[in-house]
């Protein structure tokens, strides 16, 4: 099995875009990329925006050569939609190239899911469907792919039991490595957890919980840290943890409570971490000239 973590928070978008060959196959997992519209009050800085169409590049480039796509939900920052959105860097040609002629395995649009989700379902299976060589919903199947066992959860609250956010599906993919990539469960609910112990994957890819948001978020940091440290105690399983986490500016220090360190996407693939929003405030007066400090480079 060959992993390529394509786009993320340590990576300066907002994103869990991965790639994995396995068996000879080339499967794309949630193929989105997203900036937050506000944060701090403040819209995307510019090297926010100039890092979103980096990663969008970065995406098309894997897209072309996948032979399948699967989607945990239907958040932006999760796939591609088929319309020009500026903090999504998305348009129907991109998301043509993305979609047409592969096999996608994507969240029931109608089962276990909130009216927000249920509409962009709706919205992007209209265009994806005609254009597809197949679609199949996911939730809770197996599928023997020759060489290759693909396998979702049932659909599972996106964070906290009772979310208002919905539900997402992971997906396990078996070439002899076990690889779960466990999309916005944000460590944060008993049926997310279960699963993942239960499938005792080699490789974790998750995110961690919504800190960023403070009071919204109270006592996240600590069920979080409590169910991953859980889930590498019973697995062993090597981490990579990003997305919602790295939006604290704090997350090393999260990163410091575990029982195993993880890597983020960036520290995967051996580059610095570039956390761009949780430094847009920085960021801004950087760009006005003014003097500020962030923890990495910008060039």
């Amino acid at each position: 099995m060959r992993l390529i973590p394509l786009a993320s928070e340590s990576l300066g978008v907002r994103s869990l875009a991965t790639f994995v060959e396995a068996a000879g196959l080339k499967i794309l997992i949630d193929p989105g990329v997203a900036l937050g519209p506000k944060r701090y009050g403040l819209p995307p800085a510019k090297i926010e925006l100039e890092t979103l169409q980096k990663m969008r590049g970065k995406v098309q480039g894997y897209a072309r050569k996948a032979d399948l796509v699967t989607i945990s939900h239907y958040h932006y920052d999760h796939h591609t939609p088929f319309f020009e959105g500026l903090y999504e860097s998305s348009s129907e040609a991109f998301a043509r190239e993305i979609y047409e002629g592969k096999l996608i395995f994507t969240k029931h649009p109608t089962e276990n899911i909130n009216f927000s989700q249920r509409k962009r379902a709706w919205a992007f299976l209209k265009k994806a469907e005609p254009i597809a060589k197949r679609v199949e919903f996911s939730d809770g199947r197996s599928f023997d792919l020759g060489g290759v066992t693909l396998e979702f959860s049932p659909a599972v609250p996106h964070g906290s039991e009772g979310s208002r956010l919905g539900f997402v599906v992971m997906a396990l993919i078996d070439d002899g490595t076990r690889l779960i990539h466990a999309s916005d469960i944000q460590l944060l609910n008993r049926k997310a957890v279960e699963w993942i112990i239960e499938k005792n994957p080699d490789v974790l890819i998750t995110g961690g919980p919504p800190t960023y948001l403070g009071k919204r978020a109270e006592g996240s940091w600590e069920t979080g840290i409590k169910n991953l440290n859980e889930i590498i105690r019973e697995t062993n399983a090597q981490i990579i943890l990003d997305h919602h986490i790295v939006r604290d500016r704090n997350y090393p220090r999260f990163f410091d409570e575990l029982e195993k360190r993880p890597k983020t996407f960036a520290g995967f693939l051996k580059v610095e971490d570039r956390p761009l929003e949780a430094y847009r405030r920085e960021l801004h007066k950087i760009e006005r000239g003014e003097k500020a400090k962030v923890p990495f480079r910008l060039g």
